[in-house]
C-alpha cells in the first residue's frame, strides 16, 4: 500500500472529533479525521441534549463548563447551522433533607466558582415549575442550563471543518498505530497507511481500544444511560429539570443505597428535557454493561417510578419509546486531554462521560490552540492521563 503523509489524524467522528476537527482547521491546519462507522453514530446520538452547568463539580470541571457555556450562543451563526440552542435555564428538585444537606454544599462550591445559581423552597419551585409534586422539599435554579440538539452540533462542526479544508473519512477503521522510538509514525487502517507525527485520541467509548493500538492502557470503558421518549406534551416541564438523585447518582451513589438499592445499582437519577416538538425526553442510568447498549425493563420502570415522584402528571403520559447510550466513563468522571507521557504524537481527547456535548466547544479550542498555536491551557496538565498512573 502506498503512504499517505497527513499532519494531523484524528480518530473518532463523535462531537469531540468533530470540534477538534473544526478548530484546528480555524487555525489553519489541514487534519484528517477517521471514523470507523458514520459520523456520530456513537454517543454523541444517543443522548439528551443539556447544556448542564449545574451537573458540574466546583474545580477544573466547572471552570471548563462555563468557559464551554459561553461559546454556544454564537455557535449558530459561527457554523452556519441551526443548532437549536436554547438557553431555558434548569433546576434541580431536592426530594429530602438528605438530598437538601448535599445541594446546599454543592451550591456553595458552584457560587465560589462563579455559577450563578440559587435555591428555592418547595413554593417558590413550585411557582418556577408548576408540575412539581407537592412532596417536593426545594430545589435549585440556575439561568445558564441550556440545551442544543447533539446530531445538529457534531453535523454542523464536520460541516463547518470541512469547508476550511479539513478531510473527514467514515468507514475507516484504524487497524494498527505504527512507534518507533516511543513516537508516533503513522497509522494503518483496512485500505491504506497514514504516515503522520500526530494522533488525536477522540474515541470516545473506544478510546481504550486505540491506546491499545500504540501499546497504550487508558482507563476508559462504556457507562450505560437509558432514556424514554414521551409523547409531545407541551408546557408541561419548564426548562431544564434534574432531581438531587441525579447529582448525587453522579458523584457519590452511596448515598442513594438507603433510598432506593435496586435504583441505587442502576445509578437512576432524573433528567428531564424537552425536545423541539414537545416530545420528552427523561434519563437515565448510569450502568456498567460493557458494550451493550440495549434496554432492560428493569431499567426503565426504576426511570419512570422516580420520574412519577417528582412529576406526577407523568403518570397519564404515553412512552414512545425507549434507548439507550454509551458514554466513556473514567474513574474520576473526569476526560483525558492532552498528551500522553512516554509517546510523543499521541493526544488524548476522550472520556467526557455525559458531559461530552456541554464540553465539546471548550475542549475542541483548547486542543486546537495546544496543538496549532502552542498554547497549554492548564486543563492539558490537571487533566492528562499522568494522573491515573
Amino acid at each position: 500500500m502506498a503512504v499517505e503523509p497527513q499532519d494531523i489524524v484524528i480518530i473518532g467522528g463523535g462531537v469531540i472529533g468533530a470540534a477538534i476537527a473544526y478548530y484546528l482547521a480555524k487555525q489553519g491546519a489541514k487534519p484528517l479525521l477517521l471514523e470507523r462507522f458514520a459520523l456520530c453514530s456513537g454517543s454523541s446520538s444517543a443522548c439528551d441534549q443539556a447544556v448542564s452547568m449545574q451537573s458540574k463539580n466546583p474545580g477544573i470541571s466547572l471552570e471548563l463548563a462555563l468557559a464551554s457555556r459561553a461559546m454556544f450562543p454564537g455557535l449558530s451563526d459561527e457554523l452556519a447551522n441551526d443548532l437549536e440552542f436554547c438557553e431555558c435555564g434548569g433546576m434541580i428538585a431536592i426530594e429530602n433533607e438528605q438530598q437538601l444537606a448535599v445541594m446546599q454544599r454543592f451550591v456553595a462550591g458552584q457560587r465560589q466558582n462563579g455559577l450563578t445559581v440559587e435555591l428555592l423552597d418547595g413554593a417558590e419551585a413550585r411557582r418556577r415549575q408548576p408540575a412539581l409534586a407537592p412532596t417536593i422539599l426545594a430545589s435549585t435554579f440556575s439561568p445558564l442550563d441550556a440545551k442544543i440538539n447533539p446530531m445538529k452540533l457534531t453535523y454542523a462542526y464536520a460541516q463547518a471543518a470541512i469547508r476550511l479544508g479539513a478531510k473527514i473519512d467514515c468507514g475507516t477503521e484504524v487497524k494498527a498505530i505504527t512507534v518507533r522510538r516511543a513516537k508516533v509514525e503513522g497509522v494503518v487502517t483496512q485500505d491504506r497507511v497514514i504516515s503522520t507525527h500526530l494522533v488525536i485520541n477522540a474515541a470516545g467509548i473506544w478510546a481504550s481500544q486505540v491506546g491499545a493500538l500504540a501499546g497504550l492502557n487508558i482507563p476508559i470503558k462504556p457507562r450505560r444511560g437509558q432514556l424514554i421518549v414521551t409523547e409531545a406534551i407541551p408546557g408541561l416541564v419548564r426548562g431544564e429539570l434534574w432531581s438531587a438523585r441525579y447529582i448525587v447518582a453522579k458523584h457519590n451513589p452511596e448515598l442513594i443505597r438507603q433510598e432506593d438499592p435496586a435504583a441505587a445499582e442502576l445509578g437512576v437519577g432524573l433528567s428531564v428535557s424537552v425536545k423541539e416538538d414537545g416530545k420528552l425526553l427523561i434519563g437515565g442510568t448510569r450502568e456498567f454493561s460493557g458494550y451493550d447498549a440495549g434496554t432492560t425493563p428493569q431499567a426503565i420502570a426504576a426511570i419512570l417510578r422516580h420520574a412519577a415522584n417528582v412529576l406526577p402528571a407523568l403518570k397519564q403520559v404515553h412512552v414512545i419509546r425507549t434507548f439507550a447510550g454509551l458514554r466513556p466513563y473514567t474513574p474520576d468522571g473526569k476526560p483525558i486531554l492532552g498528551p500522553v507521557s512516554g509517546l510523543d504524537g499521541f493526544i488524548m481527547a476522550a472520556g467526557h462521560e455525559g458531559d461530552g456535548i456541554a464540553l465539546a466547544p471548550v475542549t475542541g479550542k483548547i486542543m486546537a490552540e495546544y496543538l496549532a498555536a502552542g498554547i497549554r491551557h492548564k486543563a492539558i496538565t490537571e487533566l492528562s492521563a499522568s494522573r491515573f498512573v
